[in-house]
């Protein structure tokens, strides 16, 4: 059988795998929900959902940082990759042994089909259909692009935030925030006097991948005195999969504590 990834690329399959590596915090996590967890054998160690899978199963090193050598030594019949969180150069290297699908996701619509594709991928058709509908159809409750202005922060020194065709991106404007940076492409540094000209409602600062918390918020909101700065869930705003069906709930919460 033959499956083309996101990035258009092919491989074959001759059946569903059973051993699988996931390079992709987010894809080890619907691998599990989609009742794969005894074919998966090697993750990373940012896969921490769920927790158990980083004491059962070999940890390959980080996204970017992989132990290409230990990930030959499991002899994966299939290994699922990011363009975004793997590094080209990895893949391409991997690719030489096994069949890597790559995905390429930047917005709920493609997260979507990457879980289609990726029960296609694993004999798991029905299960990711059901769970497709069922984002689906809590995403549709969302209220859509408002008038509330937002930046989100991914990263603290340098400031970094999350602008247009980005998967965050699109899951502000479906919580009803409109992205400041919506100007500039993917993830842009940026100066405090840019922040400033902006004069956003609110500006988020996510959990992951910098790890933003209570103190930062403290002292963001020192410097804009003119936003609200709010800490967020970075896994329910980055994380696509089956993550995506408790994105939902969590944005209309966000909306009900901030507004």
């Amino acid at each position: 059988m033959e499956f083309t990834d996101q990035l258009g690329r092919t491989i074959n399959l001759s059946k569903p795998p059973k051993r699988i590596v996931s390079l992709v915090p987010s894809q080890t996590e619907l691998l599990v929900d989609l009742g794969l967890e005894q074919e998966l054998v090697g993750i990373t160690k940012f896969c921490i959902h769920p927790r158990h899978l980083l004491s059962n199963k070999k940890l390959v090193g980080g996204t970017k940082q992989l132990k290409l050598d230990v990930i030959a030594q499991l002899n994966p019949d299939l290994i699922l990759a990011n363009k975004e969180e793997n590094k080209e150069e990895d893949i391409l290297e991997l690719s030489q042994s096994f069949p890597v699908w790559v995905t390429d996701i930047n917005t709920v619509e493609s997260g979507l089909a990457m879980i289609q594709q990726v029960g296609q991928l694993t004999g798991k058709t029905g299960e990711a259909g059901e769970l497709v509908s069922k984002i689906a159809r809590s995403m549709e409750q969302l209220p859509g692009t408002t008038n509330h202005s937002s930046v989100y922060l991914i990263w603290d020194k340098p400031m970094m935030g999350a602008g247009n065709e980005t998967y965050i991106n699109d899951c502000m404007r479906r919580a009803g925030f409109r992205n400041s940076l919506s100007h500039l492409r993917r993830y842009p540094e940026l100066s405090l006097e840019a922040i400033h000209d902006l004069k956003p409602d609110f500006i988020f600062l996510s959990s992951e991948p910098y790890p933003f918390g209570i103190k930062h918020v403290r002292q963001y909101q020192e410097r804009f005195k003119q936003s609200k700065v709010v800490l967020v869930d970075g896994e329910m705003f980055s994380w696509y999969g089956s993550r995506m069906l408790k994105a939902a709930n969590y944005f209309k919460k966000l909306r009900e504590e901030i507004l």
